[in-house]
């Protein structure tokens, strides 16, 4: 078991309420930049006082995120938890929360996210929806060969837990590829069989749900993927008002069923069937970095009022257009001041070391004008060094 070290890195804050973070990511810096504003202090649990949120927070504690004794320190040390990522013990969290430790989301909302096997079978349950898909331990569970029949051998393998940015994910084009796949995502455990969708695009939505179950939903944006990462998101979104509707419908559905506290992120997949659910997070999530100058109230604030228990901000945008894209090391050590040298362009470094195709931070452009946002971000973004491809 990791040690635990508790410790101050910056300022100290008293009256307010103390918000722990379980992992230390580009989420967790972004919460920690917003946290001031909206009358929280931040400690989180760091794997590394090297991690991004280390130079945003307001103090931290050292440890693993899985680790029960580095959690229960955290526990101790703040007024609520929540998360930077879903990578966690649920069981204990559970345990946690019986014990009267404020977690939010809960444990029951997280294994939405946690699990995706169990998040098809609920959002199936209650009737969203979901594309086919099969649960599976192994090749050998009797369903599969019927149901890779069914999808002509053409399949989206998931492991139901663990997997993000693509990890975990794989595509079969034939029924062999389908059942070797299966076979090696299952060491794991259990594995999610999926129809593979002819898309039309992909959209993304936001809601901020606070403690007494109030809402407030962002609006719809496009996201645009590229091996499996997202690399642009545009707002508003390039879709009919009939399916913005929809997924505004949806959204509120799914945050019922959920009973999430904090931002919910949901991605579907519009089809020549209509829109399906992709995935769900209940954390501030890639789709929304865009509401840091584009909207009245930014994701990150919106996550630490709403689980502080404090009345959530205005969700209305505050320009005509807003394009955010990732950036990503390229080839060589990326240049932040020739991001930033880009007129219009706000720049967001996460403080992480250079790596080609690491996720480094990313740029929004606001405009009235469509066109003029997508060619700012995209210069501030190749001056920065990221290749990956525009659209």
């Amino acid at each position: 078991m990791a040690s635990s070290v508790l410790f101050v890195s910056n300022t100290s804050s008293y009256g307010v309420t103390r918000v722990g973070v379980v992992g230390a990511g580009q989420l967790a810096r972004m919460m920690g930049e917003a946290s001031h504003e909206v009358g929280v202090s931040i400690t989180v649990l760091a794997a590394s006082i090297n991690d991004p949120a280390v130079a945003t927070c307001d103090h931290v504690v050292l440890g693993e995120a899985r680790d029960r004794a580095a959690i229960e320190q955290l526990s101790g040390a703040v007024d609520v938890i929540t998360f930077d990522h879903e990578l966690v013990d649920l069981e204990h969290l559970a345990q946690m929360e019986a014990r009267g430790v404020p977690v939010r989301p809960s444990a029951a909302a997280l294994r939405f996210a946690v699990d995706k096997a169990y998040q098809r079978q609920a959002l199936g349950a209650a009737g969203l929806p979901v594309p086919r898909f099969l649960v599976v331990r192994s090749s050998d569970d009797p369903r599969v060969p019927a149901f890779l029949e069914e999808l002509d051998g053409s399949a989206v393998l998931k492991a139901a837990r663990g997997g993000y940015d693509g990890r975990g994910v794989l595509f079969a084009n034939t029924r062999d590829e389908a059942v070797t796949m299966i076979d090696e995502l299952a060491v794991t455990g259990e594995v999610l069989i999926e129809e593979k969708l002819n898309l039309r695009s992909e959209v993304a939505q936001l809601v901020a749900r606070a403690v007494d179950g109030s809402v407030m939903l962002y609006p719809l944006v496009t996201t645009v993927q590229s091996q499996g990462m997202c690399v642009e998101v545009r707002y508003p979104a390039q879709a009919p008002t009939h399916l913005v509707r929809e997924a505004s419908n949806l959204t509120m559905r799914i945050a019922s069923l959920i009973d999430a506290v904090g931002i919910l992120a949901i991605e579907y997949f519009i089809t020549d069937a209509g829109m399906v659910v992709n995935e769900v997070a209940l954390r501030p999530h890639n789709s929304g970095h865009w509401t840091i100058e584009g909207a009245q109230t930014s994701q990150f604030a919106n996550h630490l009022l709403a689980v502080s228990g404090q009345a959530l901000g205005d969700t209305a945008p505050t320009t005509g257009y807003a394009v955010m894209v990732n950036l990503v090391g390229g080839e060589r050590t990326s240049s932040l001041r020739a991001a930033l040298d880009v007129p219009g362009a706000y720049v967001h470094d996460y403080g992480k070391s250079w790596r080609p195709g690491r996720k480094l931070g990313h740029v929004t452009a606001l405009s009235d004008d469509a066109r003029s946002a997508h060619v700012t971000a995209w210069e501030s973004a190749r001056a920065y060094g990221t290749q990956t491809q525009e659209t």
